[in-house]
């Protein structure tokens, strides 16, 4: 048995918060160096140059293996108990 909840009338009379967040692609560009033999690997050419990552690609098939991978020993005295 699921629960669903439909906030939608709570949601119209809430103050809105703007606060910015930022973009779960970005965030994992940011986060996760790709070994300098590696980033050969990631090159693309376009119309501005030939460029490659130095951060993971949030596209690449194995990032978010390789966050959690990251994330895991840094959470885990939390994960089940205050994280899920």
């Amino acid at each position: 048995m699921r629960v669903c909840t439909d906030y939608q009338k709570l949601n119209a009379w809430t103050e809105k918060d703007h606060f910015p967040i930022p973009f779960m692609d970005q965030m994992f560009d940011r986060l996760i160096s790709i070994a300098p033999k590696d980033q050969e690997k990631t090159t693309f050419t376009c119309p501005y140059g030939t460029f490659a990552f130095k951060r993971m690609s949030f596209g690449l098939c194995n990032a978010l293996a390789t966050f959690q991978r990251c994330i895991m020993p840094i959470f885990s005295d939390m994960v089940e108990d205050a994280i899920e």
